[in-house]
C-alpha cells in the first residue's frame, strides 16, 4: 500500500511514493522497496514483468531516476510493477544480477531476466527501451 502521494514539479499527475513490503497480485502504479527477503514474491512470482531498479541512497544519477520511475509505475500500472533494491542493504540481490554500476535496471518477466539497462535515462527512453517486454493492456 502506497506510503502517501506527492506531486514531482515536472509532471502534470499525482505519482504514488515508494512503498515497502510485497506488492500485491497485481501492477499497481507504485514503486515498491523490496529486499533480499521480499525479492522472490516481489518479483520470481509476479504476475506482469517487473522493472528492477538498482540503487543506492548516495549515487545521484539514482536520486534522479526516482521521479521517472514512478511515472513509468503510474503510466503503466497493469502492464508493469516497479520495484527498487537498495543495492547496500540487499547485496545478495545485487551480486545475482550482476550489478556493477547504478542504476541498473533490469527487466524480468516470468521470472527470469529478459533486458538489462546500465545508466540513468528520461522517461521517454526508458519508456522505449521496455516496450517491447510489458504485458498486454489490461
Amino acid at each position: 500500500m502506497p506510503v502517501h502521494e506527492m506531486s514531482a514539479p515536472e509532471m502534470s499527475v499525482s505519482v504514488p511514493v515508494v512503498a515497502s513490503g510485497v506488492p500485491g497480485s497485481a501492477a499497481d502504479g507504485v514503486v515498491w522497496e523490496v529486499d533480499d527477503d521480499t525479492f522472490a514474491a516481489a518479483v520470481l512470482r509476479s504476475p506482469v514483468p517487473v522493472l528492477i531498479d538498482f540503487q543506492a541512497d548516495w549515487c545521484p544519477p539514482c536520486r534522479m531516476m526516482r521521479p521517472i520511475l514512478r511515472q513509468v509505475a503510474s503510466e503503466l500500472a497493469g502492464r508493469l510493477r516497479v520495484v527498487e533494491v537498495d543495492v547496500d542493504a540487499s547485496p545478495r540481490t545485487a551480486l545475482a544480477y550482476g550489478v556493477l554500476a547504478m542504476p541498473t535496471m533490469v527487466v524480468v518477466r516470468d521470472g527470469q531476466a529478459v533486458a538489462t539497462l546500465v545508466g540513468a535515462r528520461s522517461c521517454r527512453r526508458l519508456l522505449d527501451d521496455i516496450a517491447d517486454h510489458l504485458a498486454e493492456q489490461p
